[in-house]
């Protein structure tokens, strides 16, 4: 058995959870579990008996985690749609909460719904909470010594777990300096991100400014707004530490 220090956190879900494979259900549960596998966001696990019948099958290999146990590698099934290896039945799990529950891959599944509301990335976790703040201090953007933005009325985005974000409005960036991408991020709290380089003399910055054209409700005021990173951000003169605690815009 676990000891406590290495018992994984799980909390009951109060939403209902679907999961779709390429356009058939997989799993349609009121009763899902959170579970934190890492510390930075929780993936859900569903009652077994939430599950589309049929839709598992093993794929004989076995996984082990000193805080949930032995589980079986499994097939997904839906319709003519396969996804080999993309879940873990915890049959016999340690963890007695986690028992006769099943944990699908994110990436390997077509779709997921907290309620009506398609999640992408991973599962939101309750405990992260965005603020979006207008502020009239001063900040700077620069490359290399070179002034790309200046403003007195940015947007501030604080996240938890997150270093702050300064989004400025497009009039105050010299965007004659960005140059668009084809890159294309999602955020489970803010939605889908556009990107732009950076071209300051003969260097090309790949990807260092974003903005979320229409933003998840929680991230309204940041709409058409654009944020920066891997540059030097200023507020009223004071160099800001930018760097990312984990993965993501």
């Amino acid at each position: 058995m676990p000891t406590d220090t290495e018992r994984t956190r799980v909390e009951p879900s109060g939403k209902r959870v679907r999961v779709y494979l390429r356009g058939h259900p997989v799993a349609d549960s009121i009763h899902p579990l959170l579970v934190w596998e890492n510390p930075h966001y929780p993936t859900y696990y569903f009652p077994l008996a939430d599950v589309a019948q049929d839709s598992l099958s093993p794929d004989g290999d076995s996984t082990h985690s000193s805080g949930r146990g032995d589980a079986q590698v499994c097939t997904v099934h839906a319709g003519p749609a396969r996804a080999p290896g993309a879940a873990r039945l915890y049959g016999s799990a340690s963890d007695e909460q986690l028992r006769d529950h099943v944990r699908f891959e994110w990436d390997a599944m077509g779709a997921w719904f907290e309620e009506d509301e398609e999640v992408f990335v991973h599962a939101r976790d309750p405990y992260t909470r965005i603020d979006v703040l207008a502020s009239s201090r001063h900040l700077r953007v620069e490359v290399d010594g070179s002034v790309v933005a200046e403003s007195t009325h940015a947007r501030l985005l604080f996240e938890t777990g997150l270093p702050t974000r300064y989004y400025l409005p497009k009039p105050d960036i010299r965007m004659d300096l960005l140059e668009p991408t084809d890159t294309v991020t999602r955020c489970p709290y803010k939605g889908t991100a556009e990107y732009w380089s950076i071209r300051v003399g003969d260097q090309l910055r790949t990807d260092r400014a974003w903005s979320y054209r229409s933003p998840l409700p929680e991230s309204q005021k940041v709409a058409g707004l654009v944020s920066f990173h891997g540059v030097d951000v200023y507020v009223d003169g004071v160099l800001q530490d930018q760097r990312h605690h984990r993965p993501g815009p």
